[in-house]
């Protein structure tokens, strides 16, 4: 096998990897802009009396993203919801 051959897939290789890397970046900044946006929420609903978890509402995002990515993204949105509003 020559070193032309092998070249392209290891290139091909390193080229997705650095673009997941860089999808990664996003997706945890947008993570923690959700985090911060959600904390602005629960400080409202607090302040007015409320609680700070909306169980409809976390039944809602739920079922989106059950809806788009599967039973997987049950799991996933379990974790966001948990990220940005802590256990309950």
């Amino acid at each position: 096998m020559s070193t032309a051959t092998t070249a392209g897939p290891e290139r091909t290789i390193a080229d997705a990897r650095e673009r997941i890397d860089a999808l990664d970046d996003r997706i945890i900044g947008l993570i923690q802009e959700r985090m911060a946006v959600s904390a602005v929420v629960q400080e409202t609903r607090i302040a007015s009396g409320g609680r700070r978890v909306h169980l409809s509402r976390e039944m809602e995002i739920l079922g989106r993203y059950r809806e788009a990515l599967g039973k997987p993204g049950t799991a996933l949105a379990m974790t966001l919801l948990e990220l940005c509003r802590g256990r309950i």
